[in-house]
C-alpha cells in the first residue's frame, strides 16, 4: 500500500484502518461503497477487489473509498498501532560493487538492496504485468509487490517471462494484519498472509522472497510481536530471505528488536518520506532508524499522496535541476538518497522508470541540500 501513489492513489483500502464501521456508514463484511463517480476501469478493479475481499480469510472486510475522502498521509494517521513520529531514512551501509551508489547491503541478511524500487498500484493482474515487464526493460530490479494492490499474480508472471535470472531480482511482499487483535491473533493472520503471497507468486514459480513487509504494526506491543512471531517462521522455511517494516515509529521497532525471541530484526522501515512531508526532519528521522540498524524506504516520494508539492517547491526544483542537467523530480529523489533514505514509487513509461534510474550519477550539494531542508514548512 505504500507504493500505491500515483494514478490509483484514489482507491484506498479501508481494511487497515481501525474505524469503528458505523463512521462510514459500513454495516456488514460485503456491504462497500458504490462505483459512482470513477472511471469504468476503476470500477472494475473496485469490483475485483470486493470479490477478492469477500473470499478471502486473509484479510478483514474491505470498504474502499475516493482519495478526496481519505488521503493516504490520513490512513497513516489513523492506521491502527501507528504512531508515526517520523518518516523516512536508511542506516549508512556499504555500497556494492559495480553499481556505486545504487545499491546498498542491508543489515540483518537483508541482502544487496537497489535503492529505487517500482512500488506496484492498485490496477487488474494484466496491467501489473505489463508495467513490470517495462520496468525490468528499463533497468529496474527491485520490486514491492504489495498485498493492497491486489495483483501479485500479474507481477509474478512478468517475472517468470523476463527470462532475467530470478537472483537479479530483489522482490518484496507484503502482510496486512494490524486489525488481529492480541499475540494469537496477529501470529495467525499474518501466517495466513505470508502463505497468501507465497500462492500468488507461485504464478511465476517464485518459491521465495528477498524481503516480507509488514505493511502495519499491531495495534499494541503483543500484537506486534505476534505477528513477528509468523514472520520469522516464514524466514525459518526459507521462503523470504529478510524482513521488514512499514509505519513504524521507533518505540514499535524496539518492540522487535528488544525481544528476547526475536531471532531475525527488521532491515527496512518504509515510512511517507518527501521533501514536502517528513515529520521530525529528515536526519533525525534517517538517524534513529539507522541506530537500529534499519533502511528506511520512502513511500510517496514525490509527495502525490501526502499532500503534494507546492509551487515553490517544484519551482526551486527545477531550477536546482538546470545546474545538475536533471528535472525537478529527479531532484526531489535525489534528496531523499542524499538524505539518507530510499525509495519505492511507480511509472507508466520505459522512460519514466528510467528517469527514476537515472538519479545516481550526481549528489547535490550541501547547500542545495540546505535550500530543499527548508521548503518543507511550505
Amino acid at each position: 500500500f505504500p507504493a500505491m501513489a500515483t494514478k490509483y492513489s484514489s482507491l484506498v483500502l479501508l481494511s487497515i484502518l481501525s474505524m469503528p464501521s458505523a463512521v462510514v456508514g459500513f454495516t456488514g463484511p460485503t456491504k462497500f461503497l458504490p462505483c459512482a463517480g470513477v472511471s469504468n476501469e476503476k470500477c472494475r478493479v473496485l469490483s475485483t477487489i470486493r470479490m477478492q475481499a469477500e473470499n478471502s480469510k486473509d484479510l478483514p472486510s474491505q470498504l474502499l473509498v475516493p482519495e478526496a475522502a481519505l488521503s493516504r498521509r490520513r490512513v497513516v494517521q489513523l492506521t491502527a498501532g501507528s504512531v508515526l513520529a517520523a518518516t523516512a531514512p536508511l542506516p549508512v551501509l556499504s555500497k556494492v560493487a559495480g553499481q556505486p551508489g545504487s545499491f546498498v547491503k542491508l543489515s540483518n541478511e537483508g541482502g544487496d538492496f537497489p535503492l529505487m524500487s517500482f512500488g506496484l498500484q492498485v490496477y487488474d493482474n494484466d496491467k501489473a504485468r505489463k508495467l513490470t515487464l517495462v520496468a525490468l526493460e528499463a533497468g529496474v530490479r527491485n520490486f514491492f509487490s504489495s498485498v493492497l494492490a491486489g495483483n501479485q499474480r500479474g507481477f509474478a508472471q512478468a517475472i517468470k517471462e523476463s527470462g532475467i535470472p530470478r537472483e537479479d531480482i530483489y522482490i518484496c511482499g507484503s502482510v496486512v494484519s494490524n486489525r488481529a487483535n492480541g499475540f494469537e491473533a496477529a501470529y495467525k493472520a499474518t501466517t495466513r498472509g505470508w502463505e497468501n503471497n507465497m500462492k500468488e507468486f507461485s504464478a511465476g514459480n517464485i518459491d521465495y522472497l528477498d524481503q516480507i513487509m509488514l505493511d502495519y504494526p499491531g495495534r499494541d506491543k503483543s500484537s506486534i510481536l505476534g505477528q513477528w512471531k509468523a514472520f520469522q517462521e516464514m524466514k525459518a522455511k526459507g521462503l523470504t530471505k529478510s524482513l521488514s517494516v512499514s509505519n513504524f515509529d521507533s518505540q514499535q521497532l524496539d518492540f522487535v528488536i528488544n525481544d528476547e525471541a526475536t531471532s531475525t530484526k527488521p532491515c527496512v522501515n518504509q515510512l511517507p518520506f518527501n521533501l514536502a512531508y517528513h515529520p521530525g526532519g529528515a536526519k533525525p528521522t534517517a538517524q534513529w532508524n539507522s541506530d537500529r540498524g534499519v533502511l528506511v524506504q520512502a513511500w510517496a516520494p514525490l509527495g502525490a499522496s501526502t499532500g503534494g508539492f507546492s509551487k515553490r517547491i517544484k519551482t526551486t526544483c527545477a531550477q536546482i535541476g538546470e545546474r545538475y542537467g536533471k528535472t525537478g523530480a529527479q531532484v526531489a529523489l535525489r534528496w531523499i538518497v542524499d538524505s539518507g533514505a530510499s525509495f519505492t514509487t511507480s511509472a507508466s513509461s520505459k522512460q519514466h522508470f528510467q528517469d527514476n534510474l537515472n538519479i545516481f550519477d550526481f549528489a547535490l550539494s550541501p547547500e542545495d541540500i540546505a535550500t530543499l531542508n527548508a521548503l518543507s514548512a511550505d
